[in-house]
């Protein structure tokens, strides 16, 4: 995943924490923010 350097992105300079990022909803949103210019902080009880 990663983060865009587009200086124009809607999120850029904006950090969000996404819980239950491993799968499912968690995972899209991660991928979204990130796309949107967010650094992004992730967690999940899974380690994959």
């Amino acid at each position: 995943m990663t983060t865009s350097t587009d200086p124009q992105a809607p999120l850029n300079g904006k950090v969000a924490l996404v819980t239950g990022a491993a799968s499912g909803f968690g995972r899209a949103i991660s991928q979204d923010l990130a796309r949107d210019g967010a650094k992004i902080g992730l967690a999940d009880k899974d380690c994959e």
